[in-house]
């Protein structure tokens, strides 16, 4: 059943990247490179080589695992512009499965292609080339996404994550890749956690303080 707040995503249309289905990573990006000192790590089977070198640059312990902080450092190498810290805290925790605080090279790859394909989108739904989504772009990629949400809600989402500029009571300055990725699981987490309580699939739940909480305290 589909309903407005929430559904399915229509059938042919672009669909945000599932993370899990960048667990095992596999594509190589590019050639050539040199292999920077390991020291004493080796490169697993198949490992693109400028991510292994990226990856090595950044572990300054050599312990085969990075930090948020390291993570943040590691994806300046990309053709985009610096992730802050609450998308790369996002991303640490869909893919620290183990919620050990660091992850291997397999996860760092996952990520990176899971970026990847998010900035396939973010430039679909970018028509303006403004290098920024605005509320328009926004409506349209939640929807095409299977989120079909109030013009209200999509102002409070703009809002939340606009560009960290100055507002001078203009027009909003629009949201960033960065920001979009975190926007769109954000909408996904939370839909996710609504449906959980909502049994009947008509768009209503009955919830306590304590799932209430649950729901909020879940969220990245």
């Amino acid at each position: 059943m589909s309903y407005p707040g929430y559904g399915p995503p229509p059938a042919s249309v672009y669909a945000p990247p599932n993370p899990t289905a960048y667990a095992n990573p596999v594509r190589v990006a590019t050639s050539g490179y040199p292999t920077a000192p390991s020291f004493g790590l080796a490169a697993p089977p198949d490992a693109d080589p400028q991510l292994w070198n990226w990856f090595l640059g950044v572990n300054g312990d050599r312990s085969g695992e990075i930090t948020i902080v390291e993570l943040q450092r590691a994806l300046d190498h990309g053709d985009w512009a610096p992730f802050d810290l609450g998308t790369i805290t996002l991303l640490m925790q869909l893919f620290d499965t183990e919620r050990r605080g660091t992850i291997g090279f397999k996860q760092f790859s996952g990520i990176w292609w899971y970026i990847k394909d998010w900035q396939n989108l973010f430039r679909h739904f970018d028509r303006d080339r403004s290098g920024t989504i605005d509320a328009s772009e926004l409506r349209d990629a939640l929807t095409q996404f299977g989120y079909r949400l109030t013009p209200r809600l999509i102002e409070l989402i703009e809002r939340k994550y606009a560009s960290p500029v100055t507002y001078s009571g203009g027009p909003l300055p629009g949201i960033t890749f960065d920001r979009f990725v975190r926007a769109c699981v954000v909408v996904k987490q939370i839909t996710e956690s609504f449906k959980r309580h909502d049994a009947n699939g008509d768009g209503w739940i009955q919830i306590d303080y304590d799932g209430f909480m649950e729901i909020v305290l879940s969220l990245p």
